[in-house]
C-alpha cells in the first residue's frame, strides 16, 4: 500500500517538477519562424538594447523597434541598467504568449536558450540571431507582470 501510494505521488508530482523545473534547450539549434542562432565569427552588425524601468513604473526597451534584413546576423548587446531582473526573449508573438503563458504558472524557470538572455540589475549579456525569414517579429520581457508594463518591442525584418 505504501509503495503504491508513493508511486502515486511521484506520479503526479513529476509533471509539475519537469514543468517547473529548467527550459535548457527549448528550441535547441533548430530554426523558428523568427530565425535561429547566429555564429558569432558572422556577426554582421551589433545592436545595443538597454532594458529598464522608468519612474511612473513602466519597463521599457531601448530601442522599442529593431529593422534587420532577413539573412543578416545580428549581435544583440544587452544590458539591463534596471533595479528589477529582466529578460530579452525573441520570437513570434504567438510563440511569445504561449511562453508567457507558461512563464506565469512557473515564474522561476530557467532558461537556456539561444533567442534568449535573463540579466539580473545592472549587468549585460549577448543574443546571437540569424534573421531567416522576412516579416514582423517580437522581442519582450516574459518574468510575469513585465510584459504588461511595457515591456516589448518589434523586430521588422526585410527579405533580402
Amino acid at each position: 500500500m505504501r509503495l503504491a501510494l508513493l508511486a502515486s505521488m511521484l506520479a503526479l508530482s513529476t509533471p509539475y517538477a519537469i514543468a517547473a523545473g529548467s527550459h535548457a534547450g527549448g528550441h535547441g539549434h533548430d530554426e523558428m519562424s523568427v530565425g535561429m542562432p547566429g555564429d558569432a565569427a558572422k556577426v554582421d552588425r551589433a545592436i545595443d538594447i538597454v532594458m529598464s524601468e522608468t519612474d511612473d513604473g513602466d519597463m521599457v526597451f531601448e530601442p522599442a523597434s529593431i529593422s534587420v534584413k532577413a539573412g543578416e546576423t545580428i549581435r544583440f548587446v544587452v544590458r539591463n541598467t534596471g533595479e528589477l531582473e529582466h529578460e530579452f526573449v525573441l520570437d513570434t508573438h504567438e510563440k511569445m504568449m504561449e511562453h508567457k503563458a507558461l512563464m506565469e504558472k512557473f515564474p522561476e524557470m530557467e532558461h537556456d536558450d539561444p533567442n534568449a538572455v535573463r540579466l539580473g540589475e545592472k549587468t549585460d549579456g549577448e543574443v546571437i540571431w540569424t534573421f531567416s525569414n522576412a516579416g514582423d517579429f517580437e522581442f519582450g520581457c516574459l518574468i510575469p507582470g513585465h510584459y504588461e508594463s511595457g515591456m516589448k518591442g518589434t523586430v521588422t525584418v526585410a527579405a533580402n
